[in-house]
C-alpha cells in the first residue's frame, strides 16, 4: 500500500456532475410539491377530461378533444415553466437558499440551467400523460413533429424568462399571488378552452400577441390542421423568450 492510498483530494466536483446531481433534485423538488403537482398535473388533466365529455365551451367543427388538447398541452407548459418555476424560485430567494446556492462552487448559470433541465423533465411526463389520455378521449393529432417540438422549447424559454423575471424582482409573497393570477388570466383569455374568436376583435388583436395564445394557437394550427410551420406564432414566442430570458437575466436579484 502506498503512503498516498488514502490522501485526500479536495474540489469540487466535475460541472456535468453538479448539473446533473441539481437538476435531479430540482426535479424530485417539483414531482413531491403539492401545489406543482396541482398547477401540472390535475388541473390540465381535469380541463381535458371534463371540456372532451362535456359540451362547455363551443370549439367550433370536429371534435372537442382535437381543439383541446393542443391548448391543455400549452397550459402545461405555462403551469410549469413559467408559474411552478415563479413561485419556486421566488421562496427560495426570500429563504437565502438561492444566495447559499450562488456562494457554492455551483456557477449560477450552472444552476439556472439545472432548473431549466428540472423544468423540461417535468414538462415531459406531463406531455406524455396528457398525449396518452387524449389518445384515450379519440385525439387524432396531424402535423409535423419537429413543429410542435420547436413550439414547446420556444414556449418553455418565453416561459421560464418570465417566471424568473417574476421571481428575481418582487417578494415571493407578491409572486405567489401574481403567478397564479396570471395562469387564471391566460387560461382563460389565452385561447386555451375557449376560442380566441368568441372575443370582440379588438381584444382578439391583443391576445393573439400573448405567449400563451401564441403557443395554443401554434400548437392547434400543426395539431389540429396539419399545418407544416406556423411562424407567426413561432415568431411570437421568440420575442417573449428573447425579452423574459434577457430581461430576467438583467434585474434578477440573488437576495
Amino acid at each position: 500500500m502506498s503512503a498516498g492510498t488514502y490522501t485526500p483530494r479536495p474540489g469540487a466536483a466535475p460541472l456535468s456532475r453538479m448539473i446533473t446531481a441539481q437538476a435531479a433534485l430540482e426535479t424530485r423538488m417539483l414531482l413531491r410539491n403539492g401545489e406543482q403537482l396541482l398547477l401540472t398535473v390535475v388541473i390540465p388533466t381535469l380541463l381535458l377530461v371534463l371540456f372532451s365529455a362535456v359540451d362547455i365551451v363551443d370549439t367550433g367543427a370536429g371534435r372537442a378533444v382535437d381543439f383541446l388538447t393542443p391548448g391543455v398541452l400549452a397550459l402545461a407548459v405555462m403551469s410549469t415553466a413559467f408559474t411552478g418555476q415563479a413561485i419556486a424560485t421566488g421562496f427560495e430567494r426570500r429563504y437565502g437558499v438561492l444566495k447559499r446556492l450562488g456562494a457554492s462552487p455551483l456557477p449560477r448559470w450552472a444552476l439556472m440551467t439545472a432548473k431549466t433541465l428540472a423544468v423540461l423533465a417535468t414538462e415531459v411526463l406531463q406531455v406524455v400523460l396528457l398525449t396518452a389520455i387524449a389518445f384515450a378521449l379519440g385525439w387524432s393529432p396531424q402535423g409535423n413533429p419537429f413543429a410542435v417540438l420547436l413550439l414547446l422549447v420556444l414556449g418553455t424559454a418565453a416561459f421560464s424568462g418570465l417566471g424568473l423575471l417574476m421571481a428575481g424582482t418582487l417578494r415571493a409573497e407578491a409572486t405567489l399571488a401574481a403567478a397564479n393570477l396570471v395562469f387564471l388570466l391566460l387560461l382563460i383569455g389565452g385561447g386555451v378552452v375557449v376560442p380566441l374568436d368568441k372575443f370582440p376583435d379588438a381584444a382578439q388583436s391583443v391576445l393573439g400577441l400573448l405567449p400563451i395564445a401564441a403557443l395554443s394557437g401554434g400548437l392547434r394550427d400543426v395539431l389540429q390542421h396539419g399545418a407544416a410551420m406556423p411562424w407567426g406564432d413561432l415568431g411570437i414566442l421568440l420575442v417573449w423568450a428573447v425579452c423574459g430570458l434577457g430581461a430576467a437575466a438583467r434585474f434578477f436579484r440573488w437576495e
